[in-house]
């Protein structure tokens, strides 16, 4: 039975016909991840630099999240780069799992409608050795998972739809109150946890 909703907002930077940002997620009985890469610059490299990202943490969807960044940050070696934002959800644990490198970022908001923003480690992957900061936190029922890349303002991170129980009116709601045109390639994917 899914407890994991999602929906996604995408749109590339004014003038480019390719986001450089590329997501995924899945959830299986065990558990749910998710993961946003931004290539750096924007266009085709950036893209090619956050699909390599996306299709390592396919292949090795079950590993930690440390062990998933590594791995990333491995492939991308003579690459352009790319930034990430990781959640890992363990619902046999009921704990969550977040990292962030770069202008990447993830809000949560509870059910008390708490929101946290985590603070992403400086930097960015590109084979060299990079620091991993793992956020690890207990799992409540009736959370907000906001993953968004730097298309996403601070002010656009404040507005009070961020606490809304359904994830397509979030993105909905952005969409129509965010800026225009896009400065940045601009993703922003919002996910809600119930436990059925």
């Amino acid at each position: 039975m899914n407890r994991i909703n999602v929906s996604v907002f995408q749109q590339a930077k004014d003038g480019n016909s390719e986001c450089g940002d590329s997501y995924y997620y899945l959830e299986t009985k065990h558990g749910f991840i998710c993961a946003l890469a931004d290539g750096l610059g924007s266009g085709e490299f950036a893209k090619e630099s956050s699909k390599i990202v996306i299709d390592t943490i396919k292949e090795n969807n079950s590993d930690s999240v440390e062990q998933i960044i590594v791995k990333c940050n491995e492939k991308l070696l003579g690459k352009r780069g790319s930034v990430l934002a990781l959640l890992k959800i363990n619902y046999e644990m009921e704990s969550y799992s977040i990292s962030s490198i770069g202008n990447v970022g993830v809000m949560t908001v509870t059910g008390e409608n708490e929101k946290k923003r985590s603070i992403p480690t400086a930097g960015y992957l590109a084979g060299y050795h990079t620091k991993i900061k793992l956020i690890h936190e207990p799992l409540e029922d009736e959370m907000n998972f906001i993953l968004y890349t730097d298309g996403v303002t601070n002010k656009d991170l404040s507005e009070s739809y961020f606490f809304d129980k359904d994830v397509e009116r979030i993105t909905q709601t952005f969409e129509l109150k965010s800026n225009r045109p896009r400065k940045d390639d601009t993703t922003l994917i919002a996910i809600r946890y119930e436990h059925k």
